[in-house]
């Protein structure tokens, strides 16, 4: 199963763009910052990762303002130019603004 659920701040936002199939798409960018339990030691955990929003998930995405915490659930594929990964989101729900 391909099934990533992430608690992020949305910190990078592109234009709209439409795929060739009609489909808006938005590429943005989440920063997740926690703290988790691995073999019983508490660890740091930081990263950046490049996201993508296509059809009806889009304007979620688009009207929240950068610095938004969110809860974003979707799937990893490999990056266009083969490049990475890109969390594709499928779902997006908005926790409130950066204080």
């Amino acid at each position: 199963m391909n099934r990533l659920l992430l608690d992020a701040r949305l910190v990078e936002r592109r234009a709209l763009r439409y795929t060739p199939a009609g489909l808006p798409a938005l590429d943005f960018e989440l920063q997740h910052e926690s703290e988790l339990s691995e073999d019983r030691q508490v660890r740091k955990v930081s990263l950046q990762l490049r996201a993508v929003a296509l059809g009806a998930v889009t304007p979620a995405v688009q009207a929240m303002s950068l610095g938004t915490a969110g809860s974003f659930a979707g799937f990893l594929a490999a990056a266009r130019n083969g490049r990475g990964v890109v969390f594709h989101v499928t779902e997006v729900q908005a926790q409130g603004a950066e204080g």
